[in-house]
This record gives structure tokens, C-alpha cells and sequence, in this order.
């Protein structure tokens, strides 16, 4: 989950693992590491600049990938949008710093802190004196206490996707006068400050009837800096409009209208001026930074100068805003092309095509940074274009360059529907449209930084050889987590370091690195832990009917569209060529599991995912990089070339027991924007060779991966990935609970989608949600963490990057990282301003 505007408890997470930590290692005490956690790995990049040297007025067209299904943010289908528009338009009592860590909201509060403790816990709220909602009502106990009791969980007629921290609260009450409310609770609750962010007004919480349909479409009333204007799904937009009402520092905008635009339409949409911000994969990214880079007419030298490297960002070169770029040249490693992690928000597999909105009305914006021809100052034309240009089709292209500027002689080499350098660029020559294009996107500026998300392995823990704890440490062993981490990342100038934890990042007040409760990577304890599981080489083989894949959930063959070249789709054996790759899997749950109920029994608060919100999540699924690894996989019954060595550790040192060879089935989704999964899963196959291990490498349908594959495990390895917490013992809890036989023989597993657990760290959390000492909290937290570590059913790899395009001369938004966005603060710089080093709050 990216982390635009999302709200507070956005950032919070849903890992995938949790299991038996039958190990005797002192390390398991967790690490002491308070300096670990005051270091975020990337800061955010948002152009910051303070309120004086903005331009009053504008309007900011920021992309999402879809209009929200519901504008309240608990329920089951919320998403990222939905997040956005909260943060603009409801109150929330805390929001993150730029470290992850929550912060009084003083727009709202004048102060909140627990003030008693025995015999029960109480908060203490004191609201400012001029908060009120759009209709003029005063923000007060009556609002807080209708969502209490809409996020109780006790009246079912609420269809509430998590009753966390809320089904804690024993009652709710005015205080000494109309600003303050008292919280109290029936239990000790450590995060209670994840709670009432964002704040819905009673009239949404008062009744389920308005609870589950008075917010889904429209918000009636608010009290943000911003206040929903239309939502219009048939033209793909949702406008929000300065809040007249408003008593904190006023929008500088005058509005900001969220786009519905598909991914891999961005490029063409910030090109046609359809857009002034957008998340962007790292293939737009680099067409973005090559534009910027040849604005002055100097022509590329196409597909030749540059192949297998991504230039974007490269190190030492100033960008267009005057801050310095990160690397971007790929070092090529085993003729791999780099593949890029996705951003946070993660694309809905249904999210609609952008329809063109049409953008009649003129930005009122600063025209300050950007270098623009004479029409940028005409009040007929918005960012050089005229109001009365050409219209364009429905998806939002257009065969001329309407942004009235001169095409630029130099052609990025790359062609409008994203992918990088067509064929065209691979001959250094391109079309009118292409340059056009390219000149468009020199308006335009890459900021980066790293999500608040991590992408990890999950280990299967349900049945099969990973229902074994040593075959599961052994696979971690096997890993060389800093090569994954410098795959994805070092491409982009993006600091490649391994996370270390489960349940926080870098930066975060419980993140220390327990990693070295598993331990590094070792292939011969690797193979030493698989030999003692039985697992030996040369072991006798069962030859097995040939039958299809099992990559459905019921045993069907693979969803994906076949191919013959690997990362196309379809399954591929990383093992010997003429051996079949093991009988079909069995479904590895009842088809009754409870996965799917989770909203329900644990639920997800907004921001964590649900299934589908997960299915959603694909880490690569925004990724444009090219192929995987050349050579490195070949479709299953491909013959190597004659004279081929095989590679270490494959063909005789495959290892068997009871006459089956030792393989496991990796699921990975096959669509356009998953190459970086792709490629990632390829590395760990090959890591996985080497000591013995063999993989069939499945590739399914987006739509189907998260619904019948992890969800419902089928599945022996898979790469996903869940954002970050700003309250792991509340958030990381369903994710790690050990599952539990349901009164219909089901197993219920809540998010744990591992299917792995022990009570131990069940413990280790209850006992975190319990205390009301930071410092006891966090302690817990590691030691939880570092079990987690031990038993290896998920294993973090890297965290996400994050890359926004933004018009030159926006300022206060772009690659936010784990701080909220400040809405008020966001806009167009002045003629002749530069973003400072840090946004003041004057002006």
C-alpha cells in the first residue's frame, strides 16, 4: 500500500507468518537496538517549500487507480483512494511523522493522554475549541462515541471490516464541557492511539443503515482542509474543494480532483496534460527523467547507448528542481534486465481505464519553476495548453501534441503505452507522437523514496515438505536477502538494504533487526538442516504419471496465458529437464477456510488489506522492467544445448525422500507489471538449486493469485507483500495468529495466510496490546519478532519503492514515505520560488 495520503491507520500493516519457534538461541531476546529504529532507510520526497513561496489557487489532478467503491474507510472495500479522500476531509486525532511514529493532530486536539489506569484505563481527549464539522456543528463526545459503537462489533447489522482497539472501549462520555471526551476501557489498550483516525461524523456512525450506505458515495459532511465536491464514476473523478469552514491554515489550493487512471496509462495521461502527479512505474520513471534530461533538443542515442541499464535518476546529475538524483544505472548482473518493486498503492486488478475528464478549467498555479513558453501565462491556457485543444479519445490519447509546446528533436525511444524503448528507440529513431511526448514529460519531475511496505517470502506451512520446520529454515538459509534487495532497488538509486523485521521499518519505534534469529545465509547449514530432515541426495526417485499442473485451487491447470518464453506466463521446472516435477498438488486447506472471513473475526482496519485489497498488492504487478534472467529458465521440456554442464546442485544432487524429489511450487502472478516478482522469484530459485532444493515456478492470472492461491493455500512459495504499522501488536495479530479449528471443521487462519503459528507468540502480542509501557511494549514486540524469525514461514526481503512524477513547481507532495501528507500545505510555487529545505507553517 502506497502512502499517499493514506491516513493513519494506512500505515499500518498485515504481514503474512507467524510459527513455531522451538529453538534455543539467544538471540530470541530480541535485539536492544534503540538506535536501529531512529534511522528511516530513505527519506520522503516531496519538494518541501514553506506556505509563503506558494501560489494561493490551482487545481491538483493526482491520479488513483480507481474512483473508491466506498468513501468509508471500515469497510471490507475501502482502498487507497478511499484513504486519500478521509485525509483531505475528516478529522484524524493523530497522524505519522516522517519516521513512521504517530503525532498529536493539533488541527483537532489540544491534547489526549491516558490519565488513569486503575481500575481501568482512561483517555482523555481535549478537542480545539474551533474544530467543527461542515455544517457547522461542533466536533464532540456524541461523534466519537457513535463510531465506538459502530466499530464494536457488537451490533452485526454494521458491516465493519475490524473491531480492533474499538471492542476495547467500555464506554464513552462528555467531560467537564463540550471539548473534552473521556474514553474508557474495559481492558488496557496500548494503541489506543490508532483509534478514532479517521473520525466519521455520527450522522454516518449513528445508524447501520447510514453507517454501510450514507458514506459509500458521497460525504456530506466533513471537517478537513477539504470537502468532497462530486464523485463522478462514470467520468473516473472525485473533486474535493477547500472546506469554507475550515479553521485551521487554509488550502492553498483551490481544489484537487482525483483521476481514475490505469497505470499503464500514466505516461501517456502526464504527457497529454491530463495530469499534474501520479505514482509511476520505474519504466515512466526513467522516460520522465530521460525527458527532463534532453529538454534542450538534444537527441538520445537510443535503445543502443543505454540497453540493460536504467538511467533514470543517475548519480550526481541535478534534476529540473535542483535536487540531486539518485543512481540509476543498473549494475547488470547475469544479463538481467532490472525489474522494478511496485509502489504502495497497489493497482486494482479491476480498477477502471482512465476516461478522459476533459480538465476544462484553468490551474490557477505558480508558474514559478517551470520553464515554459509564452502560453504558460495566458489565462486561456493551462500549463501551455489551450482550453479549446484538440479533445482527445476516450482513453485518454491523442494522435497530436497538444500541450503547445515544440516538439523536442530528441525522442526518448520509448513508446506511449509504457513499455521501455519499442522498436523505434532500439533504431535511435522515433516518431512525431514520441517526441512530442518526450517534451510533454520535460515538465514533469521523479521523486523517490521507500514505501512503508515490505515484500517478503511466504512459506506454506499447512502440509508438504515446509510443513516441516527445518525445511523451512533451511530455505531461509538458503537466501541471500542483500542480492534481492540490490536486484530491485539499486536500479533505481534507492538504498538496497534487507529488512529486518516482521512487524516495523526502519525509522519506527519498534523495528530492531532480529533477522539473526534465523541467521544468515549459509548453504551448508542449509543442507545440513535438510539432511536431517530426511532430505539426502541420490536418494532413489519415483518416476510419477505426468499429469497437469496443480496451480488451481482445486488442482486446475494454471490460469495464465501459456507461452513459450519464460516470464510469460505458464509453469517452468528449475530442476532436471527430463524429470517430472512432482504429482499435482492437493488442495492445502478445506475449501471451507475461514481466510475469506477474516473482515469479520479479526478484521482489517483501513489500510490493511483485505483479500482482495490484497490481490491488489502484488509487489511487481507496477513494474515495467523487461523479462527475467536470460537463459536462466527455459519452458519445461525445453532440451539444454548439448555439451550444457548442469548448473551446482541441480540434476543428480536433486535432493528425494521416500522417492520424491524435493520440489516446491512457486506461484507468481504473470501479468505486465509483475516482472520484478518474476525476476525476484527467479534468484531464489536458483539460490534454492544450489543446495539441492527444486522449484516449479507457476504463473497465474493477477485476479486469481491473492483469491485462489495464497488465500486459500495453494501454494508452497509466494512473494507479496503487506505494509507497515504504525501499531504492530494490534495490526501484526491476525496476520500471526496461529489458526484455529472453527465449530464446522474449518480452519480459521484470519490473515495468516502461512497458515503457522505457535501460542507463544500469540502471547507475546497479548501481553504487547496490554501494557501501557512504551518501553515494555516495544520490548515485546522484538521478542515476538524475533520467534517470528526463528520458525521461517515468511521471510522480509526489501522494502518497496516509491516513485511519483510531479509537475516541476509542485510543492509539499510526490514520494511521501511514511509521513501523512499535509493537504493544506500542497501546491504550485511562486514565479521564481524554490523548494526549501523543510515546509515552515507560515503563511
Amino acid at each position: 500500500m502506497s502512502h499517499e495520503g493514506v491516513g493513519l491507520r494506512a500505515v499500518m500493516r498485515s504481514a503474512a507468518f507467524l510459527t513455531a519457534g522451538v529453538l534455543a538461541v539467544p538471540a530470541l531476546a530480541a535485539c536492544s537496538a534503540d538506535d536501529e529504529s531512529d534511522r528511516p532507510v530513505a527519506v520522503q520526497d516531496i519538494a518541501p517549500a514553506s506556505r509563503d513561496l506558494i501560489a494561493d489557487g490551482g487545481t491538483l489532478r493526482w491520479a488513483v487507480d480507481a474512483v473508491p467503491a466506498t468513501l468509508n474507510a471500515f469497510q471490507a472495500d475501502a482502498d487507497a483512494a478511499t484513504s486519500r479522500v478521509a485525509g483531505a476531509a475528516l478529522p484524524s486525532m493523530f497522524r505519522l511523522d516522517a519516521s513512521g511514529r504517530p503525532q498529536i493532530n493539533s488541527d483537532y486536539l489540544e491534547s489526549a493522554k491516558v490519565v488513569g489506569t486503575s481500575p481501568k484505563q482512561v483517555v482523555l481527549y481535549k478537542l480545539d475549541q474551533q474544530a467543527v464539522w461542515s455544517d457547522g456543528r461542533e466536533i464532540g463526545a456524541a461523534d466519537f462515541a457513535a463510531q465506538w459503537r459502530a466499530l464494536s462489533g457488537k451490533d452485526s447489522a454494521y458491516w465493519t471490516a475490524r473491531n480492533a482497539g474499538y471492542d476495547r472501549i467500555e464506554k464513552i462520555e462528555r467531560g467537564k464541557n463540550d471539548l473534552e471526551v473521556r474514553v474508557t476501557f474495559s481492558r488496557p489498550y496500548a494503541d489506543w492511539k490508532a483509534l478514532f483516525s479517521p473520525l466519521y461524523p455520527k450522522d454516518v456512525m449513528g445508524t447501520a443503515d447510514s453507517f454501510n450506505d450514507g458514506a459509500r458515495r458521497t460525504l456530506k459532511v466533513t471537517a478537513g482542509p477539504f470537502a468532497v465536491k462530486t464523485v463522478d464514476r462514470k467520468s473516473g473523478q472525485v473533486r474535493l474543494t477547500r472546506n469554507a469552514r475550515w479553521w485551521g491554515r487554509p488550502s492553498k489550493l483551490d481544489e484537487i480532483d482525483l483521476v481514475a487512471v490505469a497505470r499503464d496509462k500514466r505516461a501517456e495521461a502526464l504527457a497529454d496534460d491530463e495530469l499534474d502527479l501520479a505514482e509511476i512505474d520505474p519504466a515512466e520513471a526513467e522516460r520522465v527523467t530521460l525527458a527532463a534530461r534532453h529538454k534542450d533538443g538534444a537527441p538520445l542515442q537510443g535503445a543502443s547507448a543505454t540497453a540493460g541499464r536504467h538511467t533514470a535518476g543517475t548519480k550526481g546529475e541535478k534534476d529540473p528542481s535542483g535536487k540531486k538524483a539518485g543512481k540509476s544505472e543498473s549494475e547488470e548482473e547475469d544479463g538481467k534486465n532490472p525489474a522494478d518493486e511496485s509502489t504502495g498503492h497497489e493497482k486494482s486488478d479491476k480498477s477502471d481505464k482512465s476516461e478522459s475528464t476533459g480538465h476544462e478549467k484553468k490551474h490557477g498555479k505558480g508558474d514559478s519553476s517551470e520553464k515554459k513558453d509564452e502560453n504558460s501565462d495566458s489565462s486561456e491556457k493551462k500549463h501551455g495548453r489551450s482550453d479549446s485543444s484538440e479533445e482527445k479519445d476516450k482513453g485518454g490519447k491523442s494522435g497530436k501534441d497538444t500541450s503547445g509546446k515544440k516538439d523536442d528533436p530528441g525522442d526518448d525511444g520509448e513508446r506511449g503505452d509504457g513499455s521501455v524503448r519499442g522498436e523505434a528507440g532500439a533504431k535511435g529513431t522515433g516518431t512525431k507522437e514520441d517526441a512530442s511526448s518526450g517534451s510533454a514529460l520535460s515538465h514533469f519531475v521523479v521523486r523517490k523514496s521507500l514505501e512503508p511496505a515490505y515484500t517478503q517470502l511466504a512459506l506454506n506451512g499447512s502440509e508438504g515438505p515446509l510443513a516441516d520446520e527445518r525445511v523451512r529454515r533451511a530455505v531461509a538459509r538458503a537466501l541471500d536477502r542483500k542480492e534481492l534487495a540490490r536486484v530491485v532497488l539499486q536500479p533505481l538509486g534507492l538504498p538496497a538494504e534487507p529488512v529486518g523485521s516482521h512487524l516495523a521499518l526502519a525509522g519506527q519505534a519498534a523495528y530492531a533487526d532480529n533477522s539473526g534469529a534465523l541467521g544468515n545465509q549459509d548453504a551448508a547449514e542449509a543442507r545440513a538442516l535438510l539432511a536431517d530432515a530426511g532430505w539426502v541426495p541420490g536418494g532413489p526417485v519415483t518416476e510419477q504419471k505426468k499429469t497437469e499442473k496443480a496451480a488451481g485451487s482445486k488442482g486446475k491447470k494454471g490460469d495464465s496465458t501459456e507461452d513459450d518464453r519464460p516470464g510469460a506466463g505458464g509453469t517452468y521446472d528449475l530442476g532436471e529437464d527430463d524429470k517430472p516435477a512432482g504429482a499435482p498438488r492437493e488442495p492445502a486447506q478445506d475449501p471451507k477456510d475461514h481466510a475469506g472471513r477474516q473482515e469479520q473475526q479479526a478484521g482489517v482496519r483501513p489500510g490493511a488489506h483485505t483479500d482482495e485489497q490484497a490481490a491488489r498488492h502484488l509487489d511487481g504487478r507496477q513494474y515495467a522492467g523487461r523479462g527475467g534472467l536470460p537463459g536462466a529458465y527455459a519452458p519445461k521440456g525445453t532440451a539444454a544445448p548439448k555439451g550444457t554442464a548442469a548448473p551446482a546442485g541441480a540434476a543428480s544432487n536433486v535432493l528425494a525422500k521416500d522417492g520424491k524429489p524435493l520440489t516446491l511450487r512457486f506461484v507468481v502472478p504473470s501479468g505486465t507489471g509483475s516482472e520484478s516478482l518474476r525476476l525476484v522469484a527467479d534468484r531464489i530459485a536458483r539460490m534454492l538449486q544450489r543446495i539441492g532444493v527444486r522449484t516449479d515456478i507457476t504463473k497465474v492470472s493477477d485476479d486469481s493469485y491473492f483469491k485462489d492461491h495464497i488465500a486459500s493455500g495453494q501454494y508452497d512459495l509466494a512473494l507479496y507483500s503487506w505494509p507497515a504499522s504504525a501499531f504492530p501488536a494490534t495490526d501484526a495479530r491476525p496476520i500471526y495468529a496461529k489458526p484455529v479449528p472453527a465449530a464446522d471443521g474449518s480452519l480459521s487462519v484470519e490473515q495468516n495466510y502461512t497458515r503457522v503459528g505457535t501460542d507463544q507468540v500469540d502471547q507475546l502480542f497479548d501481553q504487547a496490546l496490554s501494557t501501557l509501557n512504551e518501553d515494555e511494549e516495544r520490548s515485546l514486540v522484538r521478542k515476538a519478532d524475533a520467534r517470528i524469525w526463528a520458525a521461517a514461514g515468511s521471510i522480509p526481503l526489501y522494502q518497496r519503492p516509491q516513485l511519483a512524477a510531479a509537475r516541476v513547481g509542485l510543492a509539499n507532495t510526490g514520494a511521501f514515505g511514511f509521513q501523512t501528507p499535509v493537504y493544506e500545505d500542497m501546491g504550485f510555487l511562486k514565479k521564481g520560488a524554490k523548494p526549501s529545505a523543510s515546509p515552515s507553517k507560515s503563511g
